[in-house]
């Protein structure tokens, strides 16, 4: 966007969560040519030029003229399992079932973990916002312009008919990513010096150490065999937050939360069932005979989250699908054969033998050497579209490098619509998490988030893209419409990571499934 009179904004982020700006010397970069201002309301700290590279030119200056008091507040990240269950919880039995006339003689138990996760966008948040006359307007690519108005009119002291939002076209992803922030940034800004528009450009390491991540989570699994081999109980926890802090209330805007009348963060709250944060897709779909589903929720979590695609659900799949794989090498059994003979749903028993179908899945065959099989399926909330991923997984033993080599799916999102959109949902689906899974994860030491480019937070890249990607759709006309936008994630994960541990002959259990964790395995 370019309107006319425009100016250029950046912002000068604190180094670390809860550090204070102790000092800060302007009068150098006050007197940078092109510089229309500086804007300082508490710990939030902005300059203003005429032309772009002058801004970020002054933001340079500013920072290094900026002194900070910080505290090293971030947990062990190598501790990850037992920081999260260790954290105050309230806990709540989400699902129990008991027949006291199935027992199990062999059991099984395994922790899973997920780390915290950037949406990753390509490019970085961006905003426009121009403060005329009492009436604030802001340019934003927010999902949602009525819950941000709602907030920043109440970071600004403003009626909410003072203040628009406008939505236009700008880096996308699934979630809540830093677009709302850099609309109350703008905002905030323009509310200092009325009159021009003024454009505000998050930078790469800003967008990579402030977004609101996808909460990291852990999950506890176990369950026992019959002696033919079923599963006779079965039990799962699974530690996480709230997975949406969206706005709502001035207090979800890091400048809000930065400014000198600071707004505190509102207070997380869980999702209600059946469609859930932490704990979507935590209730298997499987019919087990004795069942119990805890979900520990977290209210404070040591990192900054919110909304990323899939939820909770992407690492609920994730550990009940591996979790049955691990079960079916301890029963003997196929796992495509181990998966139909618990599961009684009709439909999603047509998307698990579709998938195989398709794939060429032969009970009992194995891959070619560092090749592996994997095969993952769930129906998204239990609720929306049923989805079975098939997959071949390459794994380089010198390197650990896992490559997807291909993947076939099968999905019932009810009555078909559009089915090129479909087919688009679950391939992208598909890419998406083999990117998580496979590379995804954000770091930090005690003080600061460490993970702030794209060398720090690798994604997948185009080498890695799979040779091929089949979507097969059972249309069923006439049934109500479920929707297929998320359903892909968890099942593609779970399918990716049986696949490695039927190439590698070890089962990997904490995500992402990186080179290192690959070549650890297969070397210990």
């Amino acid at each position: 966007m370019r309107l006319p009179g425009m100016v250029h904004a950046r912002v000068v982020r604190p180094p670390s969560y809860g550090a204070q700006l102790a000092e800060c010397d302007t009068a150098a970069i006050e007197k940078m040519p092109g510089l229309v201002g500086i804007v300082r309301d508490g710990n939030f700290l902005a300059v203003v030029a005429e032309k772009e590279f002058g801004a970020i030119k002054a933001m340079t200056a500013l920072s290094a003229a900026a002194k900070w008091r910080e505290s090293a507040k971030l947990p062990n990240q190598r501790d990850l399992a037992n920081v999260l269950t260790a954290l105050p919880s309230q806990d709540f039995a989400i699902f129990q079932r008991n027949d006291a006339a199935v027992s199990g003689a062999r059991s099984l138990e395994a922790t899973y973990t997920r780390p915290y996760q950037s949406h990753g966008s390509i490019g970085p948040s961006c905003a426009v916002a121009q403060f005329i006359e009492g009436a604030m307007t802001v340019w934003t690519h927010t999902q949602g312009v009525y819950p941000d108005r709602q907030a920043i009119a109440e970071m600004l002291g403003m009626p909410q008919s003072s203040v628009r939002l406008i939505h236009v076209e700008g880096s996308g992803c699934y979630g809540h990513n830093g677009a709302d922030d850099a609309a109350a940034d703008a905002a905030l800004i323009a509310h200092a010096l009325p009159g021009r528009p003024i454009r505000v450009q998050w930078m790469r390491e800003q967008e990579h150490g402030w977004e609101p991540y996808g909460p990291a989570m852990v999950t506890k699994l176990s369950a026992s065999l019959t002696a033919d081999g079923k599963i006779a109980d079965w039990n799962f926890a699974v530690w996480s937050n709230t997975h949406s802090m969206r706005p709502g209330g001035a207090g979800s805007l890091l400048a809000a939360q930065h400014m000198a009348r600071s707004f505190a963060v509102p207070a997380p709250k869980p999702p209600p069932l059946p469609e859930g944060g932490g704990d979507r897709n935590a209730i298997p779909i499987y019919n087990f005979p004795n069942a119990h589903v805890m979900h520990h929720f977290i209210p404070a979590m040591p990192l900054r989250i919110s909304a990323m695609r899939a939820l909770g659900a992407y690492h609920n799949v994730f550990s009940i699908e591996c979790f049955m794989d691990e079960l079916a090498d301890l029963a003997g059994t196929d796992p495509v054969e181990f998966r139909l003979k618990h599961l009684d749903d009709a439909r999603g028993r047509a998307v698990v033998e579709k998938a195989a179908q398709e794939f060429g899945w032969v009970s009992g065959r194995r891959a070619p050497q560092n090749r592996g099989y994997g095969f993952a399926f769930a129906r998204y909330k239990n609720l929306a579209a049923y989805c079975a991923i098939a997959t071949e997984v390459e794994v380089d033993p010198e390197t650990g490098r896992a490559r997807l080599v291909r993947a076939v799916a099968a999905v019932d999102a009810g009555q078909v619509v559009n089915p090129d959109g479909i087919t688009n949902q679950i391939e992208r689906a598909i890419v998406q998490s083999a990117s998580w899974t496979l590379y995804e994860s954000v770091t930090f030491d005690d003080a600061r988030i460490t993970s702030i480019d794209w060398q720090t937070y690798p994604i997948l890249r185009f080498d890695a893209v799979p040779d091929s990607i089949a979507v097969h759709i059972i249309n069923r006309p006439g049934q109500p419409f479920l929707g297929s936008g998320e359903t892909g994630q968890g099942p593609a994960a779970a399918s990716l990571a049986n696949a490695i541990a039927h190439a590698t002959g070890k089962w990997l259990r904490d995500l992402p499934l990186s080179r290192k964790r690959i070549k650890d395995a297969i070397d210990a």
